[in-house]
């Protein structure tokens, strides 16, 4: 064991190739069983601003902002200094019997912007452990009011709402559950809100009549006593960042509150200024659910953090019920981090001071811009809304068919982007992009020449290939 430590110790003096290390040590997220744990990734050694560097000196603009989180970009000064203050004063505190002040002031500043009464924050360590404790409220409020059958989840295909045992379990996107158990029994599921995919001459108004249609029919078949929840991302992100029809959430939401199951806002991406607002559910889509979840960039990425913002009638609703001894017995140890509220209560301080404004100001260009991808043959669609978007390859645009022949066309796009200076994120036939929220005009032009160039030198692949006829 001694000789085991000294051979690590010597490896880091030595600035031992990190793509070594990981292969021989280090188990990835969302690996495949012929490489877990013997897997390296590209290595980026630095950020600054929209950009990242990489292990070959490359300097790339930063497409998806880290993983939809890095919204106020690289190396922020003040949030490097807010996080080390806050450590230097109280590191830690157990949220089971202490609490500190920045969580305390968080919450507050958080209940300012949340729709409605949405008064009051539990907070996790990310998104998926936000989704998980909003599950968790539903079930155990429906237990103390005495309906210990309402506990259904109805989530929707394509939807992305976690990594955890049951936020899981709603995950409706190709191949997430392939091989994974969750708690299918648990959950519903519908239609994917995808206009680009509505059947051949249907209006989009009428599918959003169906949409509506199919949640009515679905509570009539199982009973509203039945069902506890319904869960949905605003703009489906990691889905293809699906913008649903126009009135599709309210309507929704409208369905939930007359069969008294609980709205569940998944805002772990569109939350803290991706839309523009602080929270979009309110603001951008005009309704107020009965809890909303955040993650992601409530630090901008510089610490984890999530939380579940809950309705203030729901918690009236379980200190009135005949149960008051009853616990909620669901808590993380890094519940109300204070490094952690530290971070996000300066990351409020940026977006107050005019990101949000220029998120407002530049979305409009940033949406143009890449709209005109949809010169080029092999793109379906460009979608999106604020400083998110999605380019979507189709086989052809007759049938919109997605390039069944080819499933990694996106890893080709974002492999010639890195080559030529930008990160995306591809998602087998699509790519996403979410820049930090300070990308600037020019910026933008360079992502979409970069986007440009690449999709060609994919198109004459694929043709080389005959894997599409162009």
């Amino acid at each position: 064991m001694a000789a085991k430590r000294e051979t690590a110790h010597l490896a880091d003096d030595r600035g031992a190739d990190a793509a070594a290390l990981a292969r021989d040590h280090l188990v990835q997220p969302w690996p495949t069983a012929g490489h877990i744990g013997a897997e390296a990734r590209g290595e980026l050694a630095s950020g600054d601003g929209v950009y990242v560097v990489d292990a070959e000196g490359r300097r790339l603009i930063d497409g998806p902002a880290g993983m939809w989180c890095v919204n106020v970009g690289h190396r922020r000064r003040e949030l490097a200094d807010v996080l080390h203050a806050q450590a230097m004063e109280l590191s830690y505190n157990s949220p089971w019997y202490t609490t500190n002040r920045v969580s305390a002031v968080l919450a507050e500043r958080l209940a300012v912007y949340a729709p409605g009464d949405l008064g009051h924050v539990f907070y996790t360590t990310g998104g998926s452990s936000a989704v998980e404790t909003a599950l968790r409220f539903m079930q155990f409020m429906n237990n103390v009011t005495g309906r210990p059958d309402k506990k259904l989840i109805v989530a929707r295909e394509g939807g992305y709402h976690g990594s955890t045992y049951l936020s899981a379990s709603l995950n409706g996107r190709p191949r997430d559950l392939d091989w994974m158990d969750g708690a299918r029994d648990q959950v519903r599921r519908l239609s994917c809100p995808n206009p680009f995919r509505r059947p051949a001459g249907v209006a989009e108004a009428d599918f959003c009549d169906y949409l509506v249609a199919e949640f009515r029919d679905l509570i009539e078949k199982e009973g509203a006593e039945r069902i506890g929840a319904f869960i949905a991302e605003p703009i489906m992100a990691s889905g293809g960042v699906i913008v649903p029809p126009a009135g599709y959430l309210p309507r929704m939401r409208e369905l939930c509150a007359h069969n008294d199951i609980l709205f569940i806002a998944d805002e772990v991406v569109t939350a803290f200024g991706r839309l523009g607002e602080v929270f979009a559910s309110g603001a951008t889509f005009g309704m107020e659910p009965d809890m909303i979840t955040f993650a992601k960039g409530v630090t901008s990425g510089y610490f984890p953090l999530g939380g579940v913002m809950i309705s203030s009638q729901l918690l009236e609703r379980l200190r009135g019920s005949n149960h008051p001894d009853a616990m909620f017995a669901h808590g993380l140890t890094y519940s109300s981090h204070p490094i952690g509220c530290a971070v996000a209560l300066k990351n409020l301080d940026i977006l107050e001071g005019g990101l949000l404004q220029h998120v407002r100001d530049i979305s409009g260009y940033f949406q143009s811009q890449l709209k005109t991808l949809e010169e080029l043959p092999l793109v379906g669609e460009v979608r999106g809304q604020g400083l998110m978007a999605c380019v979507e390859c189709v086989a052809d645009r007759a049938s919109n068919n997605p390039l069944t022949l080819d499933l990694e066309v996106g890893k080709r796009i974002d492999g010639h982007c890195q080559e030529l200076g930008l990160l995306v994120r591809p998602l087998i036939n699509m790519c996403v992009m979410s820049p930090p929220l300070t990308i600037n005009r020019t910026q933008i032009d360079d992502m979409v020449s970069i986007l440009r160039r690449s999709i060609r030198l994919t198109m004459d692949e694929l043709v080389r290939e005959g894997l599409w006829k162009g």
